[in-house]
């Protein structure tokens, strides 16, 4: 009996809503603009945590990066005086690869930009990565055409380089980049591979896309890797079953000793960890995540009042209708539950509408900028969720106050 009024209640409801076009459409307006605007908010943030996460793990979960710089913010540090450390060098990679037993692998690399040319194409201030051979044991990536450095090419400092895919297409349009020659600074260099496309959304823009790596001691031809103000690290990776604490406190003490360090004085470099840009990025999410919720809030309130405004119109046009039904035997359940739906349906409408229109909009941005971002299951279920709620709270005191009308004074009221 339940499933028959109910069927009753929708068809009666469906019919409302086809039959008022036009007060369907504002109804679903203000519902679709907040679904819009907080799954819009969502999906975005869920793109930038997973390209994030995903350009930290290439880091290495058991990789400590040995700086001058640190990535958190340390109370009992001066940033003048951070300026004034020694950036890292061979000397302290010599140290550490000597002394240290709980590393797997260490590399140093340094970062300076300088023009790259092929040809007529031009790419100005391109970041030059120059490392040691152990590059490929401490970073993630992939190289999609070519190969990697062999260990006489790094040792003997070949001029060889291994370039981006974003930086490929543009020195070399269409062409394939490997055994061709660049230009780097004035040296000419050999082309042997070229990075997989990793895309945009990491911690840069680019990642490894705008990227030409050389061998080190190639390097040392055009970077002065004694400038105390070069951007240099360590990367270091633990041993199986070394923790990064471990591997941490041994870093420590090597470079304290090699960079002959009293007791009473502070460190001169910074060891960071991938972990300390995860807590520092899980904050940002959760304060975005609350400004979402906050713009689309105030939209989902706009729309739910729309709702209500709209159904009490409704119940007020259909005064006649419910007078009728309720001389006939309806009960206040069967008027409820008959501008409930009603209420709910177009809330939902609004819901899918907004829903639709965002995977409109990642279709286009992916196409445009080649973003890889998508409107996750789990999105669409909480603007399914939202939508509903807000058709429950808005079309309740409508539909009860129809529910609650006295049979003779409804039908009443249309004669009147």
């Amino acid at each position: 009996m339940y499933l028959r009024l109910f069927k009753e209640g929708f068809i009666f409801a469906f019919n409302s809503i086809v039959i008022n076009k036009l007060r369907t459409f504002l109804s679903l307006f203000g519902i679709t603009i907040g679904i819009f605007s907080i799954i819009s908010v969502f999906t975005v943030l869920d793109w930038m945590e997973k390209a994030i996460r995903e350009s930290i793990a290439s880091m290495g979960d058991n990789v400590i990066y040995v700086q001058k710089f640190p990535w958190s913010f340390d109370p009992n540090l001066a940033w003048w005086d951070i300026i004034k450390w020694p950036a890292i060098t061979q000397d302290d990679y010599d140290a550490f690869t000597a002394r240290s037993t709980k590393a797997a692998s260490v590399c140093y690399s340094a970062f300076q930009s300088r023009q790259i040319k092929y040809k007529s194409n031009l790419a100005s201030d391109a970041a030059i990565w120059a490392a040691t051979h152990e590059f490929e044991n401490v970073r993630t990536f992939e190289i999609e055409n070519g190969r990697y450095f062999s260990p006489e090419e790094s040792a003997s400092g070949k001029n060889a380089a291994i370039i981006g895919a974003v930086l490929a297409e543009r020195l070399f349009e269409k062409a394939n980049p490997v055994g061709k020659e660049i230009t780097i600074g004035g040296n000419k260099v050999m082309v042997i591979g070229v990075f997989k496309k990793e895309g945009k959304g990491g911690l840069s823009d680019e990642g490894m896309d705008e990227m030409t790596l050389v061998p080190l001691n190639y390097a040392k031809n055009f970077i002065n890797l004694r400038n105390k103000n070069i951007n240099s690290n360590l990367m270091v990776k633990a041993k199986e079953g070394v923790s990064v604490q471990e591997l941490t406190d041994e870093a420590t003490m090597i470079l304290r000793a090699a960079r002959r360090l009293q007791p009473d004085e502070i460190s001169n470099f910074s060891i960071n960890q991938a972990s300390l840009l995860t807590q520092g990025f899980e904050a940002v999410f959760a304060g975005i995540n609350i400004g979402g919720w906050v713009i689309g809030g105030f939209s989902i309130l706009v729309g739910g009042f729309g709702i209500a405004n709209i159904m009490f119109v409704s119940v007020r046009e259909r005064t006649n209708q419910i007078g009728i039904q309720k001389a006939l035997g309806a009960k206040k359940f069967f008027i409820l539950q008959q501008f409930l739906v009603e209420s709910i349906l177009l809330s939902l409408f609004g819901g899918i509408l907004g829903i639709f229109m965002i995977f409109l909009g990642t279709l286009g941005i992916n196409y445009v900028y080649e973003l890889n971002i998508h409107l996750t299951p789990g999105n669409v279920v909480l603007a399914m969720v939202i939508s509903g709620i807000i058709g429950v709270v808005a079309g309740y005191a409508p539909a009860n106050a129809a529910a609650r009308m006295n049979p003779v004074e409804a039908i009443g009221f249309s004669f009147g």
